[in-house]
């Protein structure tokens, strides 16, 4: 198909669109049509001509392709209705060290839970006593104290930075359909003894600061 220069004189426009029109190429655009326009000086002579096509790029594209006439593909995808389980990952230790002994964890929770209500967010940790996923993790189960306690989590960073952070404790991950499965946990009543001797110059946290850490009991009703 021979080239339409633009700025190229009438005449020579004229002719080349009169040779060239009946080709195949040209054929093979039925839905546009070439058009030509001169462009006149003030004094009446032809300045410039120039050609354009009616077919736009986007139209042009899709008659060349040996598709153009069929519908565009439907996605394949189908979101599934099915909730998928959710990975939850948690530190462990017994829980004399994670309750009593440990002095900064009761910060780090609380403050955690003070920056969660500023920001809107939803509490994504808890403390779980005794907690029946442990039963999947004989290997980590068999090295505990008991009774346990687990800091459990959806956010695997965070706990990363926490087993840091706390040193003496085991990790792992796991895999639950819900949330009430993987914050079960086996009735257990958790009671230490104040010392005799405090000589830490702050005040001992009050036993049962845990409390509010737990997971929601779902027997009971909210206020």
């Amino acid at each position: 198909m021979a080239a339409l220069t633009i700025g190229s004189p009438c005449a020579s426009l004229a002719a080349a669109s009169s040779s060239h029109l009946d080709r195949p190429a040209l054929a093979r655009l039925p839905a546009g049509r070439l058009q030509f326009g001169c462009f006149f000086a003030k004094n009446g002579a032809v300045s410039t001509c120039a050609a354009r096509s009616s077919i736009s790029p986007l139209r042009a594209v899709a008659v060349d392709s040996d598709q153009s006439e069929s519908p565009l593909p439907s996605s394949e995808f189908v979101p599934s209705s099915e909730a998928k389980p959710k990975k939850y990952y948690f530190v462990v230790a017994n829980a004399k060290f994670m309750l009593d002994e440990e002095e900064h964890f009761q910060e780090q929770l609380a403050e955690r839970l003070r920056l969660f209500a500023e920001r809107g967010r939803e509490q994504d940790f808890w403390l779980v006593i005794e907690p029946k996923f442990l039963d999947k993790f004989p290997n980590v189960a068999k090295r505990l104290k008991r009774p346990a306690v687990a800091l459990v989590s959806t956010d695997g960073p965070w706990i990363t930075f926490m087993k840091l952070r706390l040193d003496r404790v085991l990790t792992e991950s796991f895999e639950a359909d819900s949330l009430a499965e993987a914050l079960a946990s086996s009735p257990v009543d958790v009671q230490f003894e104040r010392p005799k001797n405090w000589v830490a110059p702050y005040p001992k946290y009050e036993s049962g600061w845990w409390q509010r850490f737990l997971p929601p009991n779902p027997s009971q009703p909210e206020a």
